[in-house]
């Protein structure tokens, strides 16, 4: 990578903690509704692993979406505008937290329902092996997605098919508020590839670097035509499940402990040390970030709420459009 690059991974970071820290007092203020899902603390995750991908790549995730969209390329002001529910959103504000998407971008979502989206992945998959493409599909869910049926039905069916999909699992040590541990039969989510022979690995998920190399690594041997395969990644959110849970299950010292591994800072002491960027020019990027993001909730503010017409489109997709 070139020294612009370290400086564009390190601002996408940067711009989805501010975002995600706006979207919260935001919510607090009544200006967000119905459920928000905060990254704040996997920033490492989507950025290390969307730096790796090429644009026929595709994207796919769970709820917990905001960064992903950014990393995808999605401007900050397109995703605080939906969040806010204005007309200038990326889904138009009828999506909101949970459903940003752009397929233009090759990011097919935000998918409310836990681990629904993996047969999707499947499926976009399938599509690819049809037409032909040397495309992969990357498909990020939580730990607690694979204890659903869509989890063991959709792994089962892309190693049958041998289909290029990589199977991402942010874990981040709770599936709500119930810990992998009072949840799952085993220790490593990981394991759960093993029952479909699929190639599976753990790796730190607070280091942006290792997930991109690792990311790198998988894309290409998947593209080559390895077949599906399993990465989990150990990743913490700082903040709770949702924006209205209480955060009972797990203790103070604890988040405290994690915080300490915080992955911007990661970075940030990663670039300097290696005399890649000078702490001006990532002050720079702090800079360039508040302001982006400042601007971005102006943006939303001052935006227009959907017209009532609104409700009666992108019900259907016209035949003309495929």
């Amino acid at each position: 990578m070139e020294k612009g690059d370290y400086l564009d991974l390190y601002h996408q970071m940067v711009v989805i903690r501010l975002v995600e820290e706006r979207a919260a007092e935001l919510y607090q203020k009544g200006e967000i509704g119905g459920f928000l899902h905060l990254y704040i603390g996997q920033e490492a995750v989507s950025t290390g692993l969307i730096s790796a991908r090429r644009p026929e790549d595709r994207i796919i995730t769970a709820y917990r979406d905001h960064g992903v969209a950014i990393n995808c390329g999605i401007p900050a002001k397109l995703v605080m505008a939906e969040l806010l529910g204005k007309a200038t959103g990326v889904s138009k504000g009828k999506g909101g937290s949970m459903h940003m998407a752009d397929v233009n971008l090759n990011y097919w979502g935000g998918h409310a329902v836990v681990g629904g989206h993996l047969p999707i992945a499947a499926g976009l998959a399938l599509g690819d092996v049809y037409a032909g493409n040397k495309a992969v599909t990357m498909c990020m869910f939580g730990d607690g997605a694979s204890n659903i049926g869509y989890f063991h039905e959709a792994l089962n069916l892309s190693k049958v098919w041998n289909l290029p999909v990589l199977w991402v699992c942010e874990n981040n040590q709770y599936g709500m508020g119930t810990s992998v541990e009072r949840a799952s039969a085993v220790s490593e989510i990981r394991q759960k590839a093993e029952g479909y022979g699929m190639p599976n690995y753990r790796i730190e998920g607070m280091n942006v670097i290792e997930v991109r190399e690792k990311a790198l690594q998988l894309f290409e041997e998947i593209r080559e035509g390895s077949g599906p395969q399993f990465l989990e990644v150990i990743t913490y959110r700082y903040r709770g499940h949702s924006m209205g849970d209480p955060e009972r299950y797990r203790q103070a010292e604890e988040i405290k402990r994690w915080q300490a591994h915080d992955p911007i800072g990661i970075y940030r002491k990663y670039l300097m040390d290696n005399g890649i960027c000078t702490e001006e020019e990532l002050d720079k990027q702090d800079e360039l970030a508040e302001q982006e993001v400042n601007e971005a909730v102006e943006f939303a503010q001052s935006s227009p709420e959907p017209e009532p017409e609104e409700l009666y489109t992108d019900v259907y997709v016209v035949e003309e459009e495929w």
